[in-house]
């Protein structure tokens, strides 16, 4: 039995014997119990031996494995981007006359805005808001109406946005675009100012301490939110052809939707503040306009983007910061230089000027007396 164990063992010396001389091994009689085989006893001389290893080869094998591993994480860690960077700005590719016609179309659309809608005498803006309150007298579904005016106006285009741009171009459709949802803004915006403080108080919370400080930080960071466009002014103006955008980096690291975001931290933070009937029918228009463009948004980017959007969406995410802590997104190092950068010092300086301007703008809107 043992004979033929050993003889059936490959890493047995014996068995490399030809198989005629297999008849004359002598016969090998082990100090072992017949039940245990005797590849199994300690010192067994005939039993299979692990291969000695040098420290030497142990020491290089670690080496081997300690680079395989940095390499393995090193490419984890290296990530090809499907989207593109946001708010990257290089002053060196800009050209002067692009914003010189960029200031020129900006003069000339807000002449034209001011005479079509805003000015009293000539424009629209008056008997819009006016015919829109008339349905039923209330400032809190007039509030709600011009905003769902707006939203459907808004959303509606740039669901046609493909289409659209196919049949007339990329620059009509945006002077297109532009020219029908920032009159309707115009009005939400100036009838929100004038009647803020024109329905039912529900709550009254401007007394409490810290609160004014806490209302102004929210209200700041939701424009750093608000305003991805602001990375291309051109394009919005449509001095550069306008395109449609799959952002990957900066603000869309904490979130895929940030002008969502930005509105549901305004319209908190506003009503939270205001406490009454309007603010809550503006918050319930804007967030649910904003809702509607996280469905429609990753729609139109799928079907204009494909593979690279699903790519962008698996390590991105609506909710802020849910892809950074479930670890589908990962934060280089120096990620806060993605927010170093002209766009965001614009916006900075921009929301400050707006904050300081809220006695100039509110002067403006009771004028018009929407």
């Amino acid at each position: 039995m043992a004979t033929s164990l050993l003889l059936s063992n490959p890493f047995s010396p014996l068995s490399h014997f030809p198989t005629k001389h297999r008849t004359f091994a002598p016969k090998v009689t082990l100090p072992t119990p017949k039940s245990t085989p005797p590849f199994l006893v300690k010192n067994n001389p005939y039993s299979p031996q692990p291969p000695r290893i040098s420290q030497k080869t142990r020491a290089g094998a670690s080496e081997i494995g300690e680079t395989a591993k940095e390499e393995e994480e090193e490419a984890e860690e290296e990530v090809v981007f499907a989207g593109e960077d946001s708010a990257e700005f290089d002053l060196g590719k800009q050209k002067i006359t692009s914003w010189i016609y960029f200031t020129g179309v900006l003069g000339v659309v807000l002449f034209v805005l001011d005479v079509v809608w805003i000015d009293n005498s000539t424009g629209f803006g008056k008997a819009f808001v006016d015919s829109v309150y008339s349905v039923s007298g209330s400032h809190e579904v007039a509030m709600f109406m011009l905003t769902l005016i707006f939203a459907a106006v808004h959303s509606g285009l740039a669901s046609f946005r493909d289409k659209g741009e196919k049949l007339i171009g990329e620059r009509a459709f945006r002077v297109l675009f532009a020219g029908t949802s920032l009159p309707l803004a115009v009005s939400t915006v100036v009838y929100f100012i004038n009647h803020r403080y024109d329905g039912v108080q529900l709550w009254q919370l401007q007394s409490v301490p810290g609160l004014h400080e806490v209302t102004w930080l929210a209200n700041f960071i939701s424009f750093f939110f608000l305003y991805p466009s602001t990375f291309n002014l051109l394009e919005v103006a449509a001095v550069d052809k306008p395109k449609m955008h799959l952002w990957e980096t900066g603000i869309m690291r904490i979130t895929r939707h940030p002008q969502m975001v930005g509105q549901v931290i305004w319209c908190l933070a506003h009503t939270i503040w205001i406490g009454n009937s309007v603010a809550v029918a503006a918050s319930i228009g804007l967030i649910g306009h904003h809702l509607f463009g996280v469905w429609n948004g990753d729609r139109r980017l799928a079907i204009r983007y494909g593979d690279a959007f699903e790519t962008v969406k698996s390590r991105t995410s609506v909710f802020p910061f849910a892809a950074i802590l479930d670890g589908r997104q990962k934060l280089p190092e120096d990620y806060y230089k993605e927010f170093i950068r002209l766009p965001y010092l614009t916006i900075t300086a921009l929301t400050l000027g707006a904050y300081f301007a809220h006695p100039l703008m509110q002067a403006a809107s009771y004028r018009l007396h929407w």
